[in-house]
């Protein structure tokens, strides 16, 4: 369709809508859309007040129950579709057909819009939902109104030659179209295989996290490459698309490409995976989830570390749970020199053993680690199955060998200072005045 086309085109619709809109039945057509328009407001509104869409159709058959919510979700829709369609016979049969086409298009629609709010009520995401209804709403209007063709050929009609790739809007459409349901089945099926993955207790969590990022990469492959088929695109007409993208990593997608490459080599060599516990740098926590770019760290206090694949190849990691999730607990304290050190060792090491976490088979120690200017200062060890909580059971410890201290006697030493004053004056220069 060229300019001058186009232009004919553009006549032709204004002449038929002009003599549409001089006719007297025009203005009792739209009247009457217009009062069906109200009464289905309305009655929406009575419905919404009145019906409890949880509990709406619960014993009924699940097909039936989800058609019976989306009708009455879509209440003002399917009353105006009805008293627009009831309307259209009375007219059909009482003047000439011609008088009611508006109607006749009004309730077409209205149909359509019922249609397209069914099928697309299972869909999950909002923006999908309304992307996809406009969309298909407007090319089922295109088409009640006679103007698909038209309209496909004027899309069709401007186009922009890239080397051996003509790129038109028609086109445009169809590829996007394309992509983004061969994406949603992509979607759906890997979330699938990520559900029966997950399920298989054969598998480290390292290994199902590999293998469904491995299958999420390769459908979406498979769906690019089938979706720009379809449409008619020649994948070697992408080589210079191609080449760009290499130039674009080369310099500026260097840390995205390494942060993907990290997370490939960490979910491969097992070196951290989801659940362990591990410090980086100041941050400590439970790798609570691996992703392409990062991992998330829970702290365990609200807070999750997003912390870049890369720093965990390139940085010092803690893995506190990478062999063996046994732990062994330190606590350092002191005693005052009238204590007797050996029954500090004996009480430090019963006090520890008592703890309910404390491993049976690898008993406390405690030692005396050196004679301080202040007091003796001992060091007690014990094992715990898992290291959570491990501030916990340090503190439960210290305090329960604070009461064992109690009762024995035995002081902890703390800093004290003594001052001397010679010739029974303290110096001149530091006596303070107090105000009065």
């Amino acid at each position: 369709m060229d300019l001058k086309d186009f232009m004919e085109f553009v006549q032709t619709t204004a002449r038929s809508v002009g003599a549409e809109i001089s006719s007297p039945w025009f203005y009792l057509q739209f009247g009457l859309i217009l009062a069906a328009a109200g009464i289905a407001y309305a009655a929406e509104a009575a419905v919404r007040s009145r019906v409890d869409m949880t509990s709406l159709a619960m014993r009924w058959p699940l097909p039936l129950r989800h058609f019976v919510r989306v009708m009455v979700s879509s209440a003002s829709t399917a009353v105006f579709t009805l008293l627009v369609i009831v309307s259209r016979v009375v007219m059909y049969h009482a003047t000439w057909p011609s008088r009611s086409y508006l109607l006749m298009v009004a309730a077409k629609l209205g149909l359509a819009w019922l249609a397209i709010r069914l099928l697309t009520s299972v869909l999950r995401n909002a923006f999908i939902v309304k992307l996809v209804s406009i969309t298909a709403w407007f090319v089922a209007a295109l088409s009640i109104l006679g103007q698909l063709d038209a309209t496909v050929d004027l899309l069709d009609s401007f186009a922009i030659v890239l080397g051996g790739l003509r790129l038109t809007p028609l086109l445009v459409i169809k590829a996007g179209a394309l992509l983004l349901i061969a994406l949603w089945l992509t979607n759906i099926a890997s979330n699938f295989a990520e559900s029966r993955i997950n399920s298989t207790t054969d598998l480290t969590p390292s290994v199902q996290v590999l293998l469904v990022k491995i299958i999420r990469i390769g459908l979406l492959a498979v769906a690019i490459v089938i979706a720009l088929g379809t449409v008619g695109i020649d994948l070697s007409a992408l080589a210079v698309f191609s080449g760009a993208v290499g130039v674009g990593i080369g310099i500026g997608l260097q840390k995205i490409v390494a942060n993907f490459i990290s997370g490939i080599i960490l979910l491969a060599d097992k070196s951290v995976k989801p659940g362990d516990l591990v410090t980086i740098g100041d941050n400590t926590g439970r790798i609570s989830a691996m992703k392409t770019r990062y991992i998330s760290v829970a702290a365990g206090d609200g807070r999750e570390f997003l912390v870049p694949n890369e720093d965990l190849v390139t940085q010092k990691v803690v893995n506190w749970t990478y062999t063996d999730k046994n732990t062994l607990v330190k606590i350092a304290f002191g005693t005052n020199y009238d204590a007797d050190p050996r029954l500090v060792c004996k009480l430090a090491a019963e006090t520890a053993a008592a703890h309910p976490r404390a491993q049976k088979g690898k008993p406390p120690n405690s030692i005396l680690t050196e004679f301080a200017e202040a007091g003796m200062k001992f060091s007690l060890t014990f094992w715990i199955a898992d290291p959570d909580g491990m501030d916990n059971v340090k503190s439960d410890v210290m305090l329960a060998l604070w009461d064992a201290f109690k009762r024995e006697g035995i002081r902890v030493p703390y800093p004290v200072r003594e001052i001397r004053v010679r010739g029974g004056a303290l110096p001149v220069e530091t006596i303070m005045e107090v105000p009065n």
